[in-house]
């Protein structure tokens, strides 16, 4: 049994938190709010689940998803995440999010906004192609004919093996896009991102991908 850390109880944070309990985690689960905003949704989760600030689930968290919008990343605490596996879930919306001349130009990713925020933390994006519904609705067992599958990026190899194995268990199968740097080939308006994909037809759309 694991305690995963969420910083970020919107609708991804809150779906990661249901299907992280139903596979026999505990969850820790944090938003900007304060933890007694929490109450509905950790009464739902049961006793795998409790409230804390983002701190607290920093700390507690075996493995922590970060799932903020990406104008809030400053706001998560470094030190209690180094050395850990963090899990960026996180997408660029220019309406939402203001223009960013990196990303525009293509000369970082939010995975590596993230990673460069947290320096001591191991990075991995995943979930973020993916819409809050189909995480609990498209999970099935492994060997399922027709699987739907996620990606998984980061520079640290172990980590990526740590949250694609989560991912199995969580109901997907799971293709390895590289380091956080080829990370955009699953970002907003890419041919991988939203569409439900086996992991053959996800590595294609990786592959048509362009910036």
């Amino acid at each position: 049994m694991t305690t995963i850390g969420i910083i970020g109880a919107g609708n991804i944070g809150s779906q990661l938190a249901r299907l992280a309990v139903r596979n026999g985690h505990q969850v820790v689960i944090a938003n900007s709010r304060g933890p007694e905003t929490l109450f509905d949704l950790v009464g739902e989760l049961g006793d795998g689940a409790r409230a804390a600030t983002r701190d607290e689930a920093a700390a507690a968290g075996d493995l922590v998803v970060v799932t903020v919008p990406l104008g809030a990343i400053d706001t998560i605490p470094a030190e209690p995440l180094a050395g850990k596996v963090v899990i960026d879930t996180n997408n660029y919306y220019p309406q939402r999010d203001g223009q960013v001349a990196a990303l525009d130009e293509g000369r970082t990713t939010t995975a590596q906004m993230l990673q460069d925020r947290l320096p001591g933390a191991r990075v991995v994006k995943a979930f973020n192609h993916i819409g809050a519904a189909d995480l609990t609705g498209h999970a099935t067992p492994a060997g399922t004919p027709d699987r739907r599958a996620l990606v998984v990026a980061g520079d640290d190899t172990e980590a990526k093996q740590v949250v694609a194995g989560l991912i199995d268990t969580f109901g997907f199968d799971v293709v390895d896009a590289g380091p956080l740097a080829d990370s955009w080939r699953i970002e907003r308006d890419t041919p991988g991102y939203g569409p439900r994909l086996t992991a053959e037809q996800l590595r294609d759309a990786l592959a048509a991908a362009t910036r």
